[in-house]
Formats: structure tokens, C-alpha cells, sequence
């Protein structure tokens, strides 16, 4: 994924067919056919849990929830399934669905990843694509009230927006953190405070990023953020400035966090154990952060003054299927009469 002794080059050789509408790539949109495999501490997966979640698809498409470490061997269900094993695809590795699809597959096991039920084989673990995917293809199947997070007539902006923070947020925080000079390190690091000083002015005037509704640039830009204080500042030397020392940018990812639909799928204790237990290389010891505090998440926002409706003429989504609820120990508690807007 990085070279010890460069610059961090991500691994991008996705699976990227596609589950369309019409079934292009011989993978239809079909109700309970398929099983969406994530890990609730990544943050690519992350994206996928909360857009499934706001559109109201979670009948429509199975959930399973790996454990938040893992080893050469891939995601597993050791921690988050009876006995261990996923109990619809009958799996107790996520690398076995891959080697389902290819028995020779030598690329990224990675979360998210959409897996075809009758057959076992992962369809995509292609994560930017599989979220649009999920705002345009399954329509249908999208709940009474469900937000356009792509809508047609802001789909250019979104989209260089969602390439800005992709390059210098999202995966820029990894570049710092994986860098093996510090040459590489200082020029991630001042990418990342580069863009989120300008995202700062951005949303110092505008409540969400592109028009006056919650799009899938902010679902980008958030999952980033929420990790940012607990994990990128110190893991990643992340350092300049913490996410609460932006008033516009924490005030922001506070309004998405109390938002039904985004910050009922953060769990913060699979976010940090994910990241110090499994990055042995930049944090040898396996000790976890005691910190940061979380309080702050629940605290109001004031971002209502900027205008704008979280879902412009639809409705938040229900709460979460009681199997998919995140433990109070796990994150703040969460109490949707804060919820603003």
C-alpha cells in the first residue's frame, strides 16, 4: 500500500464492475440479493454504511459488520458474529468472498465490499463508485423521503469538490501518515492544511458544501473529519490544528454528526482500536488513546442561522435496525432531540 522509504501510494486496483438497473455488467439491482460488507472503523466503508443508511436501503441491501482489526488474512467476523462466521454469506474472512469471485485474486481485500449472495463472490469493493451507485441505480428501492445526495444540476461542482478533498483530505491525512521521508510528510501535511483552511472559508458562509442540502460531498468530507481529532491529529501527524480548533469545520461536522443517518453509524472505539492496533509499523506498542474526549460531538451548532435543510424535501431516515445500532460505549449518546434543522 506504501512504500516505506517514498511517498504513500494507495492501492486502486478495485473490482469495479457494477450493480446498475439495467444490469450492464451482468450484476442487476435486485431487493436482498446482495450483502454490503463493512468495517464501521473505515472510513471508505464508512461512506458506504451512511449512504445506505440515508437513502433508506438497508432492506433492500444486507449489512454485515466485520470486527475493527485485522490481519494478513483480511476483515473478520470474529468479534462481531455468534461463533464467528458471517450468518448469511457463511464466511468467517471477507477474503473469502474474493477468492470466490477470483481464486487467484492478488489485490486489496477491502472494505467496503458488495457481495452477491447466491454465488459468495464480491461484485465491487470499488468504494467511490459504489456510493453513487447507490443514489442513482437503486432509486427504487430508496425510502419514502430518501435525499438526492447527487442531484443532476449540482453533480459537476459536487464532483470537483468530492476530487479536492479526496486528494488532499481524505487520502492526503494517509499520505502524512504513511510517509517514509520527511520531505513526503511535510508536503502531505501542509496539502491537508491547505484544503482545510480553504474548506473552512468555504463553510464559514454555507452550511453544506454544495447548495443547501446534505450531497455525497459532505458524507466524503465528514467521515474524514469525525476521525480527524481521535485518530489523523496524533497517528498521522496530523498536528497543525485539531477538527475543534476550526470553528466553521467543527461547527459543521457537529451539525452533520447530530444529523440522523451520519453520526448514529460512527463508533468511535472500533475507529481508534482499528488504527493504533493495526498500524503496528507507525505505532508499535498497540496502545490505544484513552482520548479524546467525545462530549463535544453533542454540543449545539448554530449551523441552522446558514440556512439550508439537511434532506431539502424529504424527511431523516428512522432509527438504525436494532442489529445495527451502535453501542452508547461506543460513541457519544446519541439523542436525535438535538437534532437542529
Amino acid at each position: 500500500m506504501y512504500r516505506a522509504e517514498g511517498a504513500y501510494e494507495r492501492d486502486t486496483r478495485y473490482l469495479t464492475t457494477r450493480v446498475t438497473a439495467d444490469g450492464t455488467d451482468g450484476w442487476p439491482v435486485e431487493h436482498g440479493r446482495y450483502r454490503l460488507v463493512v468495517a464501521r472503523a473505515c472510513p471508505w466503508a464508512n461512506r458506504a454504511i451512511m449512504v445506505r443508511r440515508l437513502l433508506g436501503l438497508e432492506a433492500a441491501i444486507s449489512m454485515a459488520i466485520t470486527g475493527p482489526v485485522h490481519d494478513e488474512h483480511s476483515w473478520n467476523f470474529a468479534e462481531t458474529t455468534p461463533g464467528g462466521r458471517d450468518p448469511v454469506l457463511g464466511i468467517e474472512r471477507l477474503e473469502e468472498a474474493y477468492l470466490a469471485r477470483d481464486p487467484h485474486y492478488d489485490k486489496g481485500v477491502t472494505v467496503p465490499a458488495l457481495v452477491d449472495i447466491p454465488t459468495g463472490q464480491v461484485v465491487t469493493n470499488d468504494f467511490a463508485q459504489l456510493t453513487l451507485d447507490f443514489s442513482t441505480e437503486w432509486r427504487r428501492f430508496h425510502r419514502a423521503g430518501a435525499p438526492d445526495l447527487y442531484p443532476t444540476d449540482h453533480r459537476d461542482e459536487i464532483d470537483a469538490v468530492m476530487a479536492d478533498v479526496y486528494d488532499d483530505v481524505n487520502n492526503g491525512v494517509y499520505r502524512a501518515g504513511f510517509a517514509g521521508t520527511q520531505e513526503d510528510y511535510e508536503a502531505a501535511y501542509e496539502r491537508v492544511f491547505h484544503r482545510l483552511d480553504r474548506l473552512e472559508a468555504r463553510l464559514g458562509t454555507q452550511r453544506y458544501l454544495v447548495g443547501d442540502t446534505i450531497t455525497e460531498a459532505d458524507v466524503r468530507l465528514f467521515t474524514t473529519l469525525v476521525r480527524f481529532d481521535a485518530v489523523y491529529h496524533g497517528h498521522f501527524k496530523c498536528n497543525r490544528q485539531k477538527l475543534t480548533e476550526f470553528p466553521a469545520l467543527w461547527a459543521y461536522a457537529r451539525d452533520l454528526f447530530q444529523t440522523p443517518g451520519v453520526g448514529d453509524t460512527i463508533d468511535f472505539v472500533h475507529i481508534k482500536r482499528h488504527y493504533y492496533c493495526v498500524h503496528q509499523d507507525i505505532n508499535a506498542s498497540g496502545i490505544v488513546p484513552a482520548g479524546p474526549d467525545l462530549g463535544g460531538w453533542l454540543l449545539p451548532h448554530g449551523r441552522d442561522a446558514l440556512g439550508g435543510r439537511p434532506f431539502g424535501n424529504g424527511s431523516p431516515p428512522g432509527p438504525p435496525p436494532d442489529a445495527e445500532i451502535v453501542a452508547d460505549s461506543h460513541a457519544p449518546r446519541f439523542d436525535v432531540t438535538v437534532v437542529r434543522g
